[in-house]
């Protein structure tokens, strides 16, 4: 396993559309454990393929506090929605920020597993919230473009000027300004 780059906003790379993958073989496998482990070291609970720039409709989920429910959906699509939640979502693209969405309560998915077998999933909760925002991330959509233009234009160019900041003063590992996201 390889844990890889994640992209940040305002990356132009994470409004590229996923394509559907075709055939679930090793290396959609490799790939998946690649991106379970960028998640889990990012630290997060959710990681789109668009995210690590590739672009296959894949993303992997772990909601559970030890780590120990890692689920993958391959060519996600919600085929149902009921409800509607607010909740404050961070992303690993857009570190240390964290936005008020609206998603669907419940949701069912229909998507493939990692050998390729087909399946719909009822979630809520969390793990609802989580596929959600992950599936944007493979529509090229990011969490920010829920807020208002003027608000999204804010918090650009506040994550940029942290991006100098980090870079002028945060070369080493011992940065005071670590990275802290929940999706």
């Amino acid at each position: 396993m390889t844990k890889r780059v994640i992209l940040e906003y305002p990356d132009s790379r994470l409004r590229t559309l996923a394509n559907k993958v075709n055939v679930v073989d090793d290396d959609i496998r490799i790939l998946i454990n690649d991106m379970f482990e960028t998640m889990y070291d990012a630290p997060g609970i959710g990681l789109a393929a668009t995210q690590i720039n590739v672009h296959k409709r894949i993303l992997v989920a772990d909601t559970s506090v030890d780590k120990s429910d890692p689920r993958c959906f391959i060519n996600p699509e919600i085929i149902s929605r009921e409800g509607e939640v607010d909740s404050e979502e961070g992303c690993l693209s857009v570190p240390g920020f964290y936005v008020s969405v609206s998603r669907s309560e419940k949701i069912i998915v229909s998507a493939l597993d990692q050998e390729g077998n087909s399946f719909d999933y009822s979630l809520d909760g969390l793990l609802s919230i989580c596929v959600q925002h992950e599936i944007d991330h493979l529509d090229g959509k990011l969490f920010v473009d829920y807020l208002s233009p003027l608000k999204r234009e804010r918090l650009r160019k506040k994550i940029l000027k942290n991006k100098k900041h980090k870079k002028d003063c945060c070369d080493s590992d011992d940065c005071s300004n670590p990275r802290v996201s929940v999706l």
